[in-house]
């Protein structure tokens, strides 16, 4: 065990404004209470004093954080050499669309060959938007049998553009692109403002590969350091999670107003994102399926040049840690996944 005089005096956590254990569990202060007896501050890294290395949530450079987000800059720190670790996966549906112009008539997969597709560019060190716009535009194009080569691909400037997917919506009413790929509860109230209509809803797609995208599958990662040093801290942290994930399978309004206050969406934008179910769908895993659609991200993001080096997926991911999480909670198997 640990000696109480070296353990850290601060656990980060970070997590996207989606639907995750770690937004519930903050919600309800748990992971507070968790290691308060060991005078362990548990602290959010979108809610630290401006000093705070918010970088880390796409770096993952700091070696006490928990991050619960997107996995192209979880798979992009990996990649880059940073010793992160696998240790869950959730799979949540969360509304994925291809918006075109008011009256522009295209409608399913296959009515967007030829078409114009917007591509964002922001300038960070990992583009992740732009990734979810390809791989948004790959898995609708793959599901009529086409490819993004039977596309007209248009860079679209989004730097200081304002809100989510503004700068791709203001391309589409200007006539500069055909097809803007969005996703989420921001999403869907953005598009509501802009009279833009639905093509194709990637939620409706059959086959969940064609939904792979930067959060399906999520990813929960630590850093190597924190669990050699301190495996314990680890499997704690994710007990609270699969109890915030309990709690949650019970109570729908209860995660819809959190859902509400994480993304900052209103309650139509939370309904018209997230399917009912999404209460009972906030379990982590590393299920095959979860893993192999995951190999699939990086395989796709490897291709378009996100990731420097080749990131295994199966020598990255350590089950050990959830499995000891469940048995602190008394459940010693992980229930099957809900969700792919």
């Amino acid at each position: 065990m640990t000696h109480a005089a070296v353990l850290p005096r601060t656990l980060w956590f970070t997590r996207c404004p989606v639907p995750t254990a770690t937004g519930i569990a903050a919600d309800r202060r748990w992971l507070t209470d968790e290691f308060a007896r060991d005078g362990i501050a548990v602290r959010s890294l979108q809610d630290a004093e401006p000093d705070a290395d918010r970088a880390a949530h796409y770096t993952h450079a700091l070696p006490g954080l928990f991050r619960e987000g997107g996995n192209v800059p979880a798979l992009w720190a990996r990649s880059r050499g940073e010793r992160t670790r696998l240790v869950g996966l959730t799979w949540i549906e969360e509304r994925q669309s291809i918006l075109v112009a008011p009256g522009s008539g295209l409608r399913g997969a296959a009515a967007l060959r030829g078409s114009r597709i917007a591509l964002p560019v922001h300038s960070i060190a990992i583009d992740f938007w732009r990734a979810m716009a390809l791989r948004g535009f790959e898995g609708a194009l793959a599901s009529a049998g086409l490819g993004l080569a039977d596309t007209v691909p248009v860079d679209v400037t989004a730097d200081g553009s304002g809100e989510q997917w503004s700068a791709e919506l203001a391309a589409l009413r200007r006539g500069d692109v055909d097809a803007v790929y969005v996703k989420g509860a921001l999403a869907v109230e953005a598009a509501h403002r802009s009279g833009a209509e639905v093509a194709v809803e990637l939620d409706d797609l059959p086959d969940p590969a064609h939904r792979i995208n930067n959060g399906t599958p999520r990813p929960i990662t630590v850093h190597q350091d924190l669990l050699d040093e301190h495996p314990g801290l680890v499997d704690r942290f994710l007990a609270v999670l699969l109890r915030a994930a309990d709690w949650a399978a019970d109570r729908p309004d209860e995660v819809d107003r959190i859902l509400g206050a994480e993304t900052g969406a209103g309650a139509e934008g939370v309904a018209g994102a997230y399917p009912p179910g999404t209460h009972r769908t906030l379990h982590p895993d590393l299920s095959p399926r979860r893993l192999a659609l995951l190999a699939e991200q990086e395989r796709a993001l490897r291709a378009h040049g996100f990731l420097p080096e080749a990131v295994d997926i199966d020598s990255w991911a350590d089950p050990a840690p959830l499995r000891r999480a469940a048995a602190l909670n008394g459940t010693p198997a992980l229930p099957p996944p809900a969700t792919p």
